[in-house]
């Protein structure tokens, strides 16, 4: 496991582990990280090519017993205190991006939350964004 991880690292990390908290990365999910990886200015300087070899490190991270407690830890060490919000709009956006958030999503952006130690208010905004994008009806 890295001691640190750059700022891309990080944000992809943050992601992964909102598409695998449930247990299981769905094709949804992955492409909607890919689809940020590629579009977003934060990424304009990492290798597409790496995405899968960072994902990979997240999950192996993941195994660990104490896996989401270090990754909390090596994504909010990355992280300047104004791209930590960016970090939680890119959690959301994963986990909206299927139309469906489950109950370890909503207690996975709780965890990351107060690992970042973010504004209830910001992240309630966030996450209401993420809703009225993805809103079928």
């Amino acid at each position: 496991m890295p001691g640190t991880i750059s700022t891309e690292q990080a944000l992809i990390y943050t992601m992964v582990t909102m598409s695998g908290v449930e247990g299981k990365v769905n094709a949804i999910e992955l492409a909607e990280i890919r689809q940020l990886v590629q579009t977003l200015p934060i990424f304009a300087d990492f290798d597409e090519h790496r995405l899968m070899g960072v994902a990979q490190e997240a999950g192996e991270i993941l195994q660990d017993t104490e896996g989401l407690k270090a990754i909390l830890g090596l994504i909010k060490g990355a992280l300047k205190p104004k791209l930590r919000e960016t970090a939680y709009a890119l959690a959301v956006e994963v986990a909206a991006s299927d139309l469906a958030v489950g109950k370890e999503e909503l207690r996975f952006l709780a965890m990351l939350r107060d690992a970042l130690g973010l504004d209830k208010l910001v992240t309630a905004a966030l996450e209401r964004s993420a809703i009225a994008r993805y809103q079928t009806e």
